[in-house]
């Protein structure tokens, strides 16, 4: 069942998916099972990461990965895919490298619900 969200929040979501990338869970899922070289971040919150995340993923919470992004991928053109729950999360995420100057930042729609509902594995 999808998250009934409050409509400022949708405002600044809408606003951040007119300037970000976004790619959707079977074309994430296909670049995985190619061996595509790109960093697969989670957005969540710790204990959503903790509970299930997909496989391979790195964790950089939204509240955090600003500050941390730079130490961690120092260089501005890391293939970097962001997921969240359903793809709001990660679109502002995306939207915030992009104005520090990442330029090869993609949000990945539908989130992981989108890649729970299609069976897709996850890691604990």
């Amino acid at each position: 069942m999808a998250h009934q969200h409050p409509p400022r929040f949708l405002k600044i979501v809408d606003d951040a998916k007119q300037r970000v990338r976004e790619t959707n869970v079977d074309e994430v899922k296909a670049r995985l099972g190619r061996g595509d070289k790109f960093v697969l971040v989670d957005v969540r919150e710790d204990r959503e990461f903790d509970a299930d995340h997909l496989p391979g993923a790195v964790h950089l919470g939204k509240g955090i990965i600003e500050r941390d992004i730079e130490s961690k991928y120092p260089d501005l053109e890391t293939p970097l895919v962001l997921y969240c729950g359903g793809g709001f999360r990660s679109a502002l995420a995306a939207d915030s490298l992009q104005k520090m100057g990442y330029t090869n930042v993609i949000s990945m729609d539908g989130g992981i619900r989108d890649w729970r509902q299609k069976r897709y594995p996850l890691e604990k």
